[in-house]
């Protein structure tokens, strides 16, 4: 099996927020966990994933709009994102500035 096999299994969030981001979570099979390669984690062999670029975690099946950022690892399956509150009405759905100043 791959870790796309897996990708009808990944739970996601809720969006919820503060005054300057929206959070979600992801919750990822923890069969997946084995599947990654090992430079996916932290270095100390902890079993913890490092902050993975955003092609690295759409390789895994994770799907979402643009602007969403890995900021953090909950536990070794639960992913925390964040992207800047208001992303889509700032920059659209093709990730692009919607109102730019002209000279």
């Amino acid at each position: 099996m791959s870790v796309l096999d897996y990708a009808d299994r990944i739970i996601y969030s809720d969006r919820y927020s503060d005054d300057f981001f929206e959070y979600r979570h992801v919750i990822l099979p923890k069969q997946v966990l084995r599947l990654l390669p090992r430079q996916y984690f932290e270095a100390d062999d902890s079993g913890v994933l490092r902050i993975l670029t955003e092609a690295e975690w759409r390789g895994m099946g994770i799907t979402q709009s643009l602007g969403w950022e890995m900021y953090a690892t909950h536990e070794p399956h639960i992913l925390l994102f964040r992207r800047e509150k208001d992303y889509q009405g700032k920059y659209g759905i093709e990730g692009k500035p919607l109102h730019t100043r002209k000279k």
